[in-house]
């Protein structure tokens, strides 16, 4: 499985991450690496909640798109 995510540049000067497949799942950080590494916390959040599971090698999962 694979969890593609969109990562954009905001009005604030920041950038906006998301993904599309868990919805209403987004983030945000002031620099693009900070952005992806918040929306990762808030899809393992997601998931724990969802499932009641985290996949162990979630960061593999994940496929960054600009």
């Amino acid at each position: 499985m694979k969890l593609y995510i969109e990562v954009r540049r905001n009005d604030e000067g920041g950038f906006t991450a998301a993904c599309p497949s868990l919805p209403g799942c987004v983030s945000s950080g002031l620099t693009v690496q900070q952005a992806k590494e918040n929306l990762e916390e808030a899809i393992r959040g997601y998931l724990a909640s969802m499932n009641n599971f985290i996949p162990a090698h979630l960061h593999e999962m994940l496929v960054y798109q600009s």
